[in-house]
């Protein structure tokens, strides 16, 4: 697979019918290895090690409904109280991060209304945080870590 704009991660890859696959710590389970499932691997990683997010505060994949249409998310980062801290889309390193990657996960942020978002390819990563009260995102260099009452 494509070397990622992250730090260094080992991960649990296996080969089965022809297919690679690897290990999700959150889902405990092994995925097919796609582009974005590559880039996704390392954001929970990232969470995890870099930013120091109990795994039992991210989940992974889940559907969620935005104006009676079901969508899926990627990451998404829970605060202790259950509120979202945080959600993340992933797009292979192919895709170019665009208006449209923005406009997605705004969409989901409507329901949602987590602190911070989190856009990346996997080459590039960007972080916002969001000023309801002004309607506007903040764009940040990268996420602030959670202090430990937060966490």
């Amino acid at each position: 697979m494509q070397s990622l704009s992250f730090p260094n991660y080992s991960f649990r890859i296996k080969n089965k019918e022809n297919k690679t696959l690897i290990f999700d710590v959150v889902r405990k389970n092994f995925m097919v290895l796609t582009p974005e499932e590559w880039v996704r691997q390392h954001v929970v990683q990232f969470l995890l090690k870099e930013q120091e997010i109990p795994l039992s505060h991210i989940n992974v994949e889940k559907q969620l409904t935005v104006h009676q249409t079901t969508k899926r998310y990627d990451v998404v980062v829970f605060n202790k109280d259950g509120s979202i801290y945080l959600i993340v889309e992933c797009k292979a390193p192919h895709i170019p991060i665009s208006q449209d990657t923005f406009d997605q996960i705004a969409r989901y942020n409507l329901v949602t209304q987590a602190n911070y978002l989190m856009v990346t390819n996997g080459l590039a990563h960007y972080f916002c945080q969001l000023d309801y009260e002004n309607e506007r995102y903040i764009f940040l260099e990268n996420l602030p870590k959670r202090s430990i009452h937060e966490a």
